[in-house]
């Protein structure tokens, strides 16, 4: 498993991550645990999760993930894992967390708050990579950075980050980093798959002038991509099939992943991975993990027979013919994703 480097920070990563938004839901402890113990083996040596983690989010079990995962940690050398976990985003806005009872926000009060919960369900007194989980862009950035800038000198995080942040937002924190001679984010986690490019529009440039590093999550587009959902098919226990019934956000997130576009665009995949003769999970997989822009590809499991394909993407290269096949595809049919 070759590594790469976390933006211009000392740590170096394995080019796949282990995602665990599953952990605790989908996939029980027994079962998480095998998928975490197979992906060490593996070479894998960074994990990520997040406060309000298992999905779909909900107050019943929140931090379950955070607790399996500290659990696992404890049967392993602590300085050989790459940790990331995330602080929620204000719950005022597009979706509402479970944690601290639906009054998250991205404050000092919140950021000291989720990181004490943290450590503790993880049962260690540092988080290698930290990373805001969404973005409140109506509040000035100074106080979460500030925040958490004193946490990377208390020495209770290493590294900072986002995840679902904009252009705008992730050139307002270096910013506001650069202004304030603070820690900068490294790292920002965004959807990227071979369904949904839009993060080559402009932030791709942003990542490479500015010395940081995507680790997409969704490289299977939410599982569209393994080609379960083709031909009508609503696999039982599938995330979409359990959120196509749900209200508020789960449902429209199942129709902005399977729609007419994302399936056709998958029966292309599909044809060009037979081709190349690797399975579509091996094909998205080594895909993302080929951009220059990319530290770690965040893969996530609900089974430990899902891991081969993607495992074999650590020593798959995808040749200049085959990415011009990708990249006609993407011209034919653009941002199938919307």
């Amino acid at each position: 498993m070759k590594t790469r480097r976390l933006g211009r920070s000392a740590l170096h990563v394995s080019e796949i991550c282990m995602g665990t938004m599953t952990f605790g839901n989908q996939a029980d402890e027994a079962m998480s645990h095998r998928i975490l113990d197979m992906s060490y083996e593996a070479g894998i040596n960074f994990y990520d999760t997040a406060e309000g983690y298992p999905v779909p989010p909900d107050v019943k079990y929140v931090g379950r993930t955070e607790e399996i995962v500290g659990r696992w940690l404890k049967t392993k050398p602590r300085d050989a894992i790459i940790l990331a976990t995330k602080v929620s985003g204000p719950s005022h806005i597009w979706f509402k967390s479970p944690c601290r009872n639906g009054m998250t926000a991205l404050d000092r009060h919140n950021v000291i708050s989720a990181i004490e919960g943290s450590l503790r369900r993880l049962q260690t007194d540092y988080i290698d990579l930290y990373q805001t989980h969404w973005p409140d862009h109506g509040v000035a950035y100074d106080e979460h950075m500030c925040a958490l800038d004193d946490l990377v000198t208390a020495g209770k995080v290493r590294v900072m980050g986002c995840s679902n942040e904009t252009s705008w937002g992730l050139m307002k924190s270096i910013a506001t980093s650069e202004r304030l001679g603070i820690a900068r984010h490294e790292t920002i986690q965004n959807n990227f798959s071979l369904n949904n490019r839009r993060f080559e529009d402009d932030q791709a440039q942003i990542c490479r002038q500015e010395g940081i590093s995507l680790i997409p999550y969704s490289p299977l587009a939410g599982g569209v991509l393994t080609g379960k959902y083709q031909g009508g098919a609503w696999p039982e226990g599938a995330r979409f099939t359990r959120y196509k019934d749900m209200g508020s956000r789960q449902a429209p997130m199942a129709r902005r992943f399977i729609n007419e576009r994302t399936l056709a665009s998958t029966e292309r995949w599909i044809g060009l991975a037979r081709e190349a003769g690797i399975s579509v999970t091996t094909l998205a997989t080594a895909w993302s993990k080929q951009h220059d822009f990319v530290a770690s590809t965040i893969v996530g499991v609900t089974h430990e027979n899902h891991l081969p394909e993607i495992f074999a993407a650590a020593e798959v290269t995808l040749d200049a013919g085959l990415i011009a096949k990708i990249d006609e595809v993407s011209k034919e049919i653009r941002y199938p994703m919307g």
